[in-house]
């Protein structure tokens, strides 16, 4: 009968393993030794290694290093693992060995054990003919293959969802921009009522934010284009061909559609994390100008009837377990939850950046895993913020009504009477309930007509 597991072993001795699983036995190691999270490697991590794998069978092939029908059946099995089809065969913990070596065997020993079915070699475990370390890690060392492939995957997500999501919320302000230009309402500095300005001029700032937001992402994603592959262990390639990691990144550029360069210093790519450091500040810059965003629409949104009640939002669920009817922005409130976790996983790629010691960081796992995560979750979010509030934002009567009650109306009749005579007619009219026009045209010798244009709230907002 079948046994559960099988035994394989190494330097270490025997361990035990699943009887179907397609890794090995470091990988089995690294399961029982780091029991922590339960979070596995992000899949774009994975998929990045998988395509790593590939290009690098392909390489060794080229370079006459590794015969054509075992870095063919490499090169298979990786872009099989790439693709998704041995996801389940990844069980190492985000929170392990901080070169990212157990998650790199991971991958070492799935490919080698599909590679060698494909191959029609022996049983699950037996690694022959195709070698985990000998045939699939051949040229590599975890310590540039992780970071490399961490950027990888950073760059393809910025890429392939998080450049796009950004578009999609700018384009959305956008058209609101246009649609409220008309909306002239009471401006506010320090949440105090200021001149007026118009609703799509506020929302043409939005848009503006994260248009910048996209410029700053753009620059995130150039400086992990540089990579450490080629390094090895240290930085000094020993055990690679000196034209493997090229041939590598070729191949991965072509099939990913985005342009990696080697390093041209391998001593600064392993030994520190400065490239995500910085593409985690961009990040972090993206997810508080969405933080911005989505306060004052919320808080212009906030009523119906006790609040500002500018904007009416969309209405998506009912908000209390115990207030019947009542309907809160929870769109607004996931953004800005997004940005916490952002910003936290800033806080942890900051602390992550300073663990270079001599020859290697050793807190890549951690770092990729946080790095990759802020870039699904700005994608996510701006994609939903678009099509589920901002699309469906409605202006209201409120903005308009208020402008003729606002003080800051008085500030054209400065440049005209003065300061101090104008500050008082704003006294007298808060005072007394009255409107700024009232008290000005009792108290100032005015034509009505010339009053008349100098409290245009329209005309104050410019073009």
């Amino acid at each position: 009968m079948a046994t559960d597991s099988r035994t394989e072993r190494d330097a270490l001795g025997e361990f035990a393993v699943p009887a179907t699983a397609h890794y090995g036995i470091d990988t089995a190691r690294a399961a029982a030794n780091f029991p922590i999270s339960g979070e596995r490697m992000p899949r774009a991590l994975i998929r990045a290694l998988g395509m790593l794998k590939a290009g690098a069978a392909r390489a060794n092939r080229d370079l006459g290093l590794i015969g054509d029908d075992l870095a063919s059946a490499i090169q298979a099995a990786a872009e099989e693992v790439a693709n998704g089809q041995w996801d389940q065969e990844f069980i190492v913990d985000v929170f392990q060995t901080g070169s990212g070596t157990s998650t790199n065997m991971n991958a070492n020993e799935v490919i080698a054990n599909r590679a060698n079915e494909l191959l029609g070699g022996g049983p699950l475990g037996v690694y022959r003919p195709v070698h985990p370390n000998d045939h699939v890690n051949r040229g590599q060392s975890s310590n540039d293959v992780i970071p490399t492939a961490i950027h990888l995957a950073a760059v393809t997500e910025i890429r392939q969802r998080l450049l796009p999501g950004l578009y999609r919320l700018e384009a959305s302000l956008q058209r609101k921009s246009s649609e409220f230009d008309d909306v002239v309402k009471t401006g506010r500095t320090h949440l105090m009522d200021a001149t007026p300005i118009r609703l799509g001029q506020e929302f043409r700032g939005y848009a503006g934010q994260v248009e910048r937001a996209r410029r700053r992402v753009t620059l995130a994603g150039e400086a992990l284009r540089e990579v450490a592959l080629g390094g090895t262990a240290v930085g000094t390639g020993v055990n690679t061909h000196p034209e493997f990691a090229g041939r590598v990144l070729s191949f991965v550029s072509e099939r990913e559609k985005v342009q990696l360069s080697q390093t041209t210093n391998h001593f600064q790519a392993q030994s520190a994390m400065d490239a995500m450091v910085e593409a985690s500040g961009q990040l972090r810059s993206v997810s508080v100008s969405l933080v911005k965003v989505a306060n004052d629409i919320r808080l212009m949104g906030s009523g119906p009837r006790a609040g500002l009640g500018e904007l009416r939002l969309p209405s998506l669920q009912p908000g209390s377990s115990i207030m019947p009817g009542k309907v809160n922005p929870v769109i607004p409130e996931a953004v800005i939850q997004v940005a916490a976790r952002v910003v936290g996983n800033d806080a942890t790629i900051a602390m992550a950046g300073q663990w270079g010691f001599f020859e290697l960081n050793t807190m890549f796992p951690v770092a990729g895993a946080a790095l990759l995560q802020s870039i699904a979750l700005l994608a996510a979010a701006s994609t939903v913020f678009a099509e589920k509030c901002v699309d469906g934002l409605e202006a209201t009567e409120r903005g308009p009504e208020s402008v003729e009650r606002g003080l800051s109306i008085a500030t054209p009749l400065a440049e005209v009477v003065g300061y101090d005579r104008v500050a008082a007619i704003v006294n007298e009219a808060l005072a007394s309930g009255r409107t700024v026009r009232q008290v000005a045209s009792e108290e100032l010798d005015l034509p009505p007509t010339e009053l008349e244009r100098l409290l245009d709230a329209r005309r104050m907002t410019g073009d």
